[in-house]
């Protein structure tokens, strides 16, 4: 049951009274970026006193990393006077500030940066000002209006938190799963439920063709969100020039089943519990989104693991030369961090990393397999 001062239960309610059963898509919109009512326009998620914590809020040497991956890439292009380093979804900032500060060690590329951050909630975007105040940065509503130029862009669970459409396969064909509700005790606390309608065949038609003869009763997410940024961002960075970088958690290959999920104070929350209060997430489909950047013209590289990408880029090593002027504490919580970042129980396998860009982009670090390369080996 939605609590009773939650303003986005009612509004949800009221369009599904209206229209009738909503797309799990439609909900997962509202309840994140409903302006003055979905999840993150209304606070600030990230943290301990939030409801999780982020790879950059873990280590510093996360963001540090990236930075110097971004460094290289812009090397790779050529070093051009003027390069836009755009983050999507950037959380409070850190991530982009850590990234600097190391990416400032070639002073050439620290002067070609011009800074763009995508993003929609009003409290984060207040937070990266204070993260950033010492750097000019352009913030962007979308990606629309992005500069039509070459550009390095970081993606860390941005992807995630895009909508997704679940369809299961019945006896009669494909269904749709839709998001209905009925009044329990008030109007004011309206009880969200899932239900059922017929799937459309635009939708029946993405389901990747591994999937599409699953047995009857099995669930298929579908992203048709992930794969149209996917594919603006490849198509983008294959006429201007450039290279993406995405980190998220998520599934290699495609795999059948529900990977939606909620949390609210680091636990674990049902997603139509209290929409707008908990933060709604899916597994990422790299697969898809690599293949929808490939058909815009771009070329792949990965995914990879999370563990094999920064123990590439070098992760053990730099911890180490921080822990040498470390206190004992901060070397413990370095070690934790790292440990956190790359372990196969914590975030190294589950979490992967894909890069995608202009087709005659050498091999990004960490990241030396492209499709290309896989299609010729499988040839």
């Amino acid at each position: 049951m939605a609590r009773q001062d939650n303003p986005l239960a009612g509004i949800l309610a009221a369009r599904i009274r209206r229209d009738g059963p909503m797309t799990i898509a439609d909900y997962m919109s509202a309840a994140l970026t409903e302006p003055g009512a979905g999840y993150y326009m209304t606070g600030d998620p990230f943290g301990a006193a939030g409801d999780f914590i982020t790879a950059p809020e873990i280590s510093q040497i996360f963001g540090e990393l990236i930075g110097l991956w971004c460094a290289q890439c812009w090397q790779s292009m050529g070093s051009p006077d003027e390069i836009n380093l755009v983050e999507l979804g950037p959380g409070r900032g850190t991530l982009m500030a850590d990234a600097l500060r190391a990416a400032s060690v070639l002073s050439a590329f620290k002067g070609a940066i011009r800074i763009h951050l995508v993003e929609t909630s009003p409290s984060l975007k207040a937070r990266q000002r204070e993260t950033l105040s010492d750097h000019g940065v352009t913030w962007h509503e979308d990606l629309s209006s992005l500069p039509d130029a070459a550009m390095i862009v970081i993606a860390n669970e941005f992807f995630d938190a895009l909508p997704v459409h679940q369809l299961e396969r019945s006896q009669e064909g494909w269904l749709e799963r839709l998001v209905t509700f009925s009044p329990v005790a008030t109007e004011r606390a309206p009880a969200f439920s899932f239900t059922t309608g017929r799937a459309p065949k635009n939708l029946i038609g993405m389901i990747p063709p591994d999937l599409q003869d699953v047995p009857v009763g099995t669930l298929v997410e579908i992203s048709p969100a992930m794969e149209a940024v996917a594919g603006d961002l490849g198509g983008c960075l294959s006429k201007h020039g450039g290279v993406a970088l995405i980190v998220d958690y998520g599934r290699a290959t495609p795999e059948a089943g529900w990977s939606l999920q909620a949390l609210q104070s680091h636990q674990r929350h049902g997603p139509l519990v209290t929409p707008g209060q908990a933060d709604i997430t899916v597994h990422v489909d790299f697969t898809s989104i690599g293949a929808a950047a490939e058909r815009a013209g771009a070329r792949a590289w990965g995914p990879v693991t999370q563990a094999v990408f920064l123990n590439a880029l070098g992760i053990q090593e730099r911890a180490e030369v921080l822990s040498k002027s470390a206190t004992d504490k901060q070397a413990h919580d370095i070690k934790a961090g790292v440990k956190r970042l790359t372990a196969p129980e914590e975030m190294g396998e589950l979490f992967k990393v894909l890069a995608f860009g202009h087709p005659d982009l050498p091999d990004p670090a960490g990241l030396p397999i492209s499709s290309a390369d896989r299609s010729e080996e499988a040839s």
